[in-house]
């Protein structure tokens, strides 16, 4: 099951704008450790889910992991081969807005090793630039 609210008011979003900096969630809350995003993006629930599974594979069901983002902004594409007009199209998924200084990732109750190298495989899995870090030299 694809991470998407449970419910919205309007289905069909605009689709905004990506500048500026993050202005919540840029800080590590919960874990040790964390992977932050050094480029603006969309990225949808396929994306999101990669790197999650790729993160808790490696941990092997040791720690926890928490998701620091979530795709609650619809996405809308109309079919191929069809005329303009007529009106947006259906919803295709649901993107998460990422812009740079954006925690995606969070891991504690692992060491410093593993939790870096299941962050490096997670940025593998998404389309920007990340960066690894923990709470010590982040404080």
């Amino acid at each position: 099951m694809p991470m998407m609210p449970a419910r919205v008011k309007y289905r069909k979003m605009q689709r905004g704008s990506r500048t500026g900096l993050a202005q919540g969630g840029a800080t590590i809350s919960f874990g040790e450790y964390a992977l932050q995003s050094l480029d603006r993006a969309w990225l949808d629930t396929k994306q999101i889910e990669a790197a999650r599974v790729a993160v808790t594979r490696y941990m092997k069901r040791r720690g926890k992991v928490w998701i620091r983002i979530f795709p609650q902004k619809s996405f809308t594409k109309k079919p191929l081969e069809t005329r303009m007009g007529k009106g947006k199209g259906p919803v295709e998924t649901w993107i998460a807005v990422i812009r740079p200084a954006n925690i995606i990732f969070e891991v504690d109750g692992v060491p410093e090793a593993v939790a870096r190298e299941s962050m490096r495989l997670a940025a593998t899995k998404l389309p920007i630039k990340t960066k690894f870090i923990s709470r010590q030299k982040h404080a």
